[in-house]
């Protein structure tokens, strides 16, 4: 029998009914203070485990278990294990059973660097609070506690350890067959130095300042019994310290004034400035055609797998000079030269072509566009040492021209890579020396990434 229609809002009514009869039954009984009073006043009578947030609670957590077995974190940490740290050692000098605090393993160090780099990561305060938040920094931190100070020395200190684990690194991919040196293409990237324009004085502004600094420097270094008492000593130290390193600043870009002035024109010398922030900053022409500090960073990278066989940092504008100092590292480091060594137009120059064919490289670059209107570049000159003649009839065959593309595919891919993937868009560290060690940070881990997926794929 077919059962009478029951109407949408009987349907309605009869639901919003048994809610009403669910919510009544299940309501707790809420004891109340024995005084009357308002609501937020008898919840505070309640006895309940309120959150504590700031509170540090053990998790049980086995730090192991964090990671899948085919983390890259757990490869860095592999690939790191299996090399020769043992410079990285050599400056540590607590001992068990000595005095003074443990120090950090390099090894750990080493991987943290690593890893981060390959994400992308350039700051140690940064990296200092991924090692408590990030389960692959924890991973690698294993248990260790760190700080942003022992990671950001650790960073910039260790300039001949890290040049000796790259070319240990690159020891191993030759070994493995990812080098073939046939083809070696070099080029520079200019990255953004940690200097503001506005730091740029010339010699009078920075004497001037340099003896503002030192009188504020020599009253800051004596207790004068009127100081406020609610400066502490902490505060105090911070004053004097920042005194100090601002005289040491403005006495360093003084003494880096005169290098700017040999860069220039003899008519142009007295307008030279020197960064009060960074001294060995340079300002130079950018990729997007302004002016800013910067420093430029060179690579020179196998064109097989795209594995980088020197690195080097200069705060020169024009990379004709560039060539021979690169050549005689990746002879140091590899113990060979290539067949072919390929570079931009901005590498060119006479003498460049015959430092190649002193060496027995045979220099693949662009023939300048001729200054006589309907010259063939390919014809020598009358001035071209034999060397140079060979090297512009060269680079009309088509078989150079044909290699020589391999320039591009090599150079700007791992320039893009070290950009988007390494965090390499301006340094935050100050000097020559602490860039370099940032750009050797970057070619070790783009060759060690190299590497751990060789092994990878070999297991």
């Amino acid at each position: 029998m077919r059962q009478p229609k029951t109407s949408t809002v009987s349907k309605h009514k009869r639901a919003r009914q048994l809610l009403s009869d669910s919510a009544t039954m299940a309501a707790p009984s809420v004891p109340t203070a024995p005084d009357s009073g308002s609501t937020a006043e008898r919840i505070d009578h309640l006895r309940l485990r309120r959150v504590q947030r700031e509170q540090v609670t053990p998790v049980p957590a086995r730090l192991e278990a964090l990671l899948p077995p085919d983390h890259l974190a757990r490869l860095i940490w592999e690939a790191v294990a299996r090399l020769d740290l043992t410079a990285f050692y050599d400056p540590i000098v607590v001992v068990e059973g000595g005095p003074g605090q443990a120090a950090t393993d390099p090894q750990i160090l080493v991987a943290i660097w690593t890893y981060a780099t390959s994400q992308g990561v350039t700051s140690a305060r940064a990296l200092d609070q991924l090692c408590v938040e990030h389960l692959a920094y924890i991973w690698l931190c294993g248990g260790v506690a760190m700080n942003y100070h022992t990671l950001s020395d650790f960073r910039v200190t260790q300039r001949q350890a890290l040049d000796d684990l790259m070319t240990q690194v690159l020891g191993r991919l030759c070994h493995a067959g990812l080098v073939e040196f046939e083809h070696v293409a070099q080029d520079g990237i200019r990255v953004r130095a940690s200097a503001g324009a506005a730091s740029f004085h010339r010699q009078a502004t920075l004497e001037h300042c340099l003896a503002e600094a030192r009188t504020l420097l020599a009253t800051v270094d004596v207790p004068q019994a009127s100081a406020p008492d609610d400066v502490t000593a902490r505060e105090q130290a911070a004053r004097e310290r920042a005194a100090r390193e601002r005289v040491a600043r403005l006495e360093a870009a003084l003494a880096e004034l005169p290098a700017a002035q040999a860069a220039k024109p003899a008519a142009e010398r007295a307008e030279a400035r020197v960064s009060s922030t960074d001294p060995e900053a340079r300002v130079m022409k950018m990729p997007d055609g302004g002016f800013r500090p910067a420093y430029n960073v060179e690579f020179a990278t196998d064109t097989a797998h795209l594995v980088i066989a020197g690195v080097d940092v200069t705060n020169a504008g024009s990379d004709k000079a560039e060539m021979d100092p690169m050549l005689d590292q990746v002879q140091e480091r590899c113990d060979q030269l290539p067949a072919d060594w390929l570079m931009d137009g901005g590498f060119v120059s006479t003498a460049a072509i015959q430092v190649g064919a002193d060496k027995q490289v045979r220099v693949l670059a662009p023939v300048p566009k001729p200054k006589v209107k309907d010259r063939d570049p390919a014809l020598p000159l009358a001035t071209d040492s034999p060397a140079v003649a060979e090297w512009r009839q060269r680079m009309a065959t088509p078989e150079a021209k044909a290699t020589y593309q391999l320039r591009a595919a090599t150079s700007e891919c791992v320039n893009a890579q070290a950009r988007s993937s390494h965090g390499l868009l301006q340094f935050r560290v100050r000097g020559l020396i602490k860039v370099l060690c940032v750009a050797l940070w970057i070619a070790l881990t783009h060759n060690l990434l190299i590497w751990v997926h060789y092994v990878q794929a070999a297991t």
